[in-house]
């Protein structure tokens, strides 16, 4: 009988698919990200369904639309199913080691980091070492429980990202002889604001970014921008260097043959694009994440796929805990409404048939981001290129990405594209029914 894979998600905060250096960012260098991309499956149409941290954990976890699960940020996820009972039930050790938020805590200061989550909320993990929300990337407080021992509130020293590694590796030299397969999630923080390294890993000179080519070139918007990428671009190395860290463990441990390595982010960050700052909002550098399910020997040679790109499919969150159930073996659940992509990482199992040719975009409620957009929204990438956005009642944004990949020029209200406009409805239409979500949509004039 084959080994039961295990698997890890390195789940990132606020990580744009575009500043990565398998992206063609310049300003960054992130060998062992690139590695995974490489020699694994790099899903170069994955997107954040819901560009905001806490809807996109609660489908994360659950595998279910924001709308039904985690909204906002203020509201706190109902009792759901998660993943991680479906891996309990299939004999896998599961854990689950720092940022949360998923509880309605706090958001800012000692407060939001000293919130505490009991162990019924804690999302069915044999293991949870945690925090609600922090922004504050140094000496973060956990708390939690490791199988049945009750944890009380501790504080790591050091850099969130270093710490929480260190953290997780040792759990990884622990499960080394142990039988059972394992399921662990790491879920740093950085490289969400504020934009502080570990000081080894310095910090930009914030003359010699480089900008995306839709960065205003208004002074204060690329005064801001330019300060805050200095940080975040030294962030995005400290976790290439954490990744490396992992997988030379694994590679110690003699577990890499046997480990499938996922990393992904729950959305991404503007930096000054479109005047904008942070995320929930419809542009790429907000929807578009990383998604890699990785690299050379991870998860046995055999079964990987050589190739790196996989193009023809979106990944959205509630694709993330079905796309990783079938990586090990395991059917999804009649609740989880997301597909399973495995397929396209694994060579022994038919290629998935019949997805959607397109991927539904939310901002479920207001968020209270003043410097994105602050308004309940819902949007449709299609894989025509298409990107339709609209606020309730009113045309939004309608972008055809093949010509205007940095979405400069809005259609939405150009009578020329009036049939691709109501053609974009009636798409944004079905998704809106078929996820059981309310929206009223733009009457066609």
């Amino acid at each position: 009988m084959e080994k039961k894979k295990n698997v890890i998600w390195i789940v990132v905060d606020q990580l744009r698919a575009q500043a990565l250096g398998i992206s063609g960012d310049v300003n960054v260098h992130t060998p062992h990200i690139d590695f995974l991309a490489r020699n694994g499956a790099e899903f170069t149409n994955a997107v954040s369904g819901v560009p905001l941290c806490c809807p996109f954990r609660g489908s994360m976890l659950t595998s279910e639309y924001p709308h039904k699960c985690a909204p906002g940020h203020d509201m706190r996820m109902p009792h759901r199913e998660t993943i991680a009972d479906i891996f309990n039930e299939n004999g896998y050790d599961t854990c689950y080691i720092g940022k949360w938020h998923l509880d309605g805590g706090p958001m800012d200061g000692e407060r939001a980091g000293t919130h505490f989550v009991p162990r019924e909320r804690r999302g069915g993990f044999q293991t949870w070492l945690g925090y609600e929300n922090n922004n504050a990337q140094m000496d973060c407080w956990l708390h939690g429980h490791i199988q049945k021992r009750e944890t009380d509130m501790f504080r790591v020293k050091g850099h969130e990202t270093d710490a929480l590694t260190g953290i997780l590796l040792k759990y990884l030299k622990e499960k080394k002889n142990k039988p059972e397969p394992f399921f662990a999630v790491l879920s740093i923080q950085p490289p969400h604001n504020p934009y502080v390294a570990s000081p080894k890993f310095g910090r930009r000179n914030p003359g010699e970014i480089q900008f995306r080519k839709n960065v205003p070139e208004v002074e204060y918007i690329r005064k801001q921008a330019s300060e805050e990428l200095a940080g975040y671009y030294a962030m995005i190395e400290q976790i290439d260097d954490n990744v490396g860290e992992i997988l030379e463990e694994l590679t110690d441990l003699e577990m890499i043959e046997d480990t499938h390595v996922m990393f992904f982010s729950d959305h991404g960050d503007m930096h000054g694009s479109h005047g904008q700052f942070r995320k929930t909002t419809i542009y790429e550098e907000a929807i578009k994440i990383p998604f890699i399910i990785g690299g050379e020997k991870l998860g046995g040679h055999e079964v990987a796929r050589k190739s790196g790109k996989v193009e023809e499919v979106f990944i959205n969150h509630v694709d993330i805990a079905p796309t990783t159930l079938g990586l090990c073996g395991i059917s999804k659940p009649d609740w989880m409404k997301g597909y399973d992509y495995s397929s396209f990482r694994l060579l022994d199992k038919e290629r998935a048939k019949g997805y959607p040719d397109s991927v539904y975009l939310q901002s479920v409620v207001p968020t209270g981001h003043h410097d994105s957009v602050n308004k309940a929204w819902r949007g449709i990438l299609t894989k025509e290129g298409y990107k339709y956005g609209c606020f309730e009642g009113t045309d939004w944004v309608l972008f055809d990405l093949n010509r205007d990949p940095y979405e400069q020029v809005n259609l939405a209200h150009n009578d020329k594209y009036k049939g691709m406009r109501q053609k974009m409805k009636t798409k944004l239409e079905k998704w809106i029914a078929e996820t059981g979500d309310v929206f009223q949509l733009p009457a066609e004039k």
